[in-house]
């Protein structure tokens, strides 16, 4: 007798965006047979895709292509190396029908806030400073602490508590130290007189204060699709409109059958012998893996929560009022968040110059008020708080459509870190060769080099048949920390804060 030979690696993986293509890619670069699934019918990308209207694109939340990661970047120049775009950073806040530079540039703020306003807002600084907050529980009382109270209400309250439906006194500190980090009113002052080289090598930088990133000629989608093409070129196999709607672990003969479907119904079974998800974590759990994990890992995958969100995609006629790639809405007096500018984006995004296209940006929960609106009724809404703000005048808004994007974002209230690590022990412990990656996949929020860290890392792990990076440990500028290396993978994220 003589011993069997080793099955060939076979690798399914759930999920066409950045982390299922970037591992989708660089597996079949190796020459392993590998085969994503990805339920929408017409797009790969994503969250990252960009979507198509009579001409124009868009972006579903607005994607600058820009790490701290040599790798990462490496990548994105080895999959589009001809068709992106320097771009400069152009954000600003709208409030009280001004324009003010994000990240704040403090001079031009008191400024524009007008003298009395201005020496309050000092004045309040200067007691932060002297009289800070403690113990800082809270996202208000970090910001509070960095910038003063005035500045506080007026640039960071409103926009915070849209997106993520939590009053800023309920969300965590840890959360605003890592999503601001860095940055405070005094370094908003040195950055105004001298700004920051980013593109000084091997040197820290502030993420919230890059001035130019990469962008795809045609938006992000463009990267993805090319990134699709490659793979199919280099033997991968690649299929849309395909639902997975079980994976069935055999460990017996340490393979899976993976089984999906189209929109028609039709189901199509296939063998892997690993598994590489990006979907929903909880999805993944509740509705796809067999067998079904233990009860406490159900309970905890049954708890966690998505942040849903939509667009609406209004066309107008040019009047050259925003040339900023997107405007955060500090105006509570408006349901929409943020303004996004495709044409600032990339001008190849709208075919016709003497129009423009914004895109209207919305949070909400699937199932509420807002997200179950028509899309009439939505369109009418964008159109009225556009006037609203000054920023278009009604007949100026020619066409528009709207897209809806559930679980965009995950959800991180007291206890989520805490289901994550009930699932993961499992995971780890009964399914050896399946791996989680993305945002969605690990239910960890983050941006898509981060993501696309995560599937580079688990790649390695495959070909070298041991999980010898923890994937965990991939931290918010995609950049990777070895063991010992002082510091969590763990995102800091805006949860409940803890009576």
């Amino acid at each position: 007798m003589t011993e069997a030979s080793p099955i060939k690696p076979h690798v399914v993986v759930i999920g066409a965006g950045p982390a299922g293509l970037t591992a989708g890619y660089l597996l079949a670069k190796e020459n392993v047979a590998v085969t994503v699934l990805e339920a929408d019918p017409e797009y790969v990308g994503g969250i990252a895709r960009t979507v198509s209207y009579k001409g124009y694109g868009f972006d579903i939340g607005g994607h600058r292509f820009f790490s701290k990661s040599e790798a990462v970047e490496a990548l994105w120049t080895e999959i589009l190396p001809d068709d992106m775009l320097e771009r400069p950073r152009s954000s600003r806040i709208f409030y009280r029908q001004q324009f003010f530079a994000y990240p704040l540039k403090a001079f031009e703020a008191l400024y524009k806030l007008g003298i009395i306003e201005s020496f309050c807002c000092v004045m309040s600084y200067l007691k932060a400073r002297l009289l800070p907050i403690k113990p800082v529980n809270s996202f208000a009382d970090w910001v509070t602490n960095q910038f003063g109270s005035r500045l506080y209400r007026i640039f960071f309250k409103t926009y915070t508590e849209k997106v993520w439906g939590m009053k800023c006194e309920e969300i965590s500190a840890d959360w605003a130290a890592q999503r601001i980090k860095g940055l405070s009113l005094v370094t908003a002052v040195l950055n105004a007189i001298k700004p920051q080289n980013t593109k000084q090598q091997g040197k820290a930088v502030i993420k919230t204060l890059i001035d130019h990133f990469r962008y795809p000629r045609k938006g992000p989608g463009m990267m993805w699709e090319a990134a699709a093409d490659k793979t199919k070129k280099m033997g991968g196999q690649i299929y849309l409109d395909s639902q997975v709607v079980r994976c069935d672990y055999r460990p017996q003969e340490k393979q899976w059958a993976i089984t999906y479907q189209n929109k028609a119904g039709q189901l199509t079974e296939i063998k892997a012998t690993h598994v590489i998800s990006s979907a929903p974590l909880r999805e993944l759990i509740l509705n796809y893996l067999r067998p079904f994990v233990s009860p406490p890992a159900l309970m905890a995958a049954n708890a966690l929560q998505y942040r849903d969100f939509l667009i609406v995609v209004l066309i107008l006629k040019e009047r050259n009022v925003i040339s900023d790639n997107w405007i955060y809405v500090h105006d509570p007096a408006v349901e929409v968040a943020r303004i996004q500018n495709f044409k600032s984006w990339s001008p190849e995004m709208v075919p016709d110059k003497n129009t423009c296209c914004y895109g209207m940006e919305y949070f909400c929960f699937q199932g509420d008020k807002r997200w179950s609106k028509s899309d009439v009724e939505l369109i009418q809404l964008a159109t009225r708080e556009l006037v609203k703000l000054g920023l278009a005048q009604e007949d100026d808004v020619l066409d528009g459509c709207v897209v809806r994007q559930s679980k965009a974002y995950p959800v991180y209230d007291n206890n989520y870190q805490l289901h994550v690590d009930v699932i993961r022990a499992e995971l780890e412990a009964n399914f050896p060769s399946l791996y989680l990656v993305g945002r969605n996949g690990m239910h960890k929020y983050n941006n898509q080099d981060h993501a696309m860290m995560t599937a580079m890392l688990t790649v390695k792990n495959i070909l070298a048949d041991k999980r010898e990076y923890d994937v965990w440990k991939v931290n918010q500028d995609a950049e990777y920390l070895e063991a010992g290396g002082g510091a969590s993978g763990v995102r800091a994220v805006p949860e409940k804060v803890i009576a």
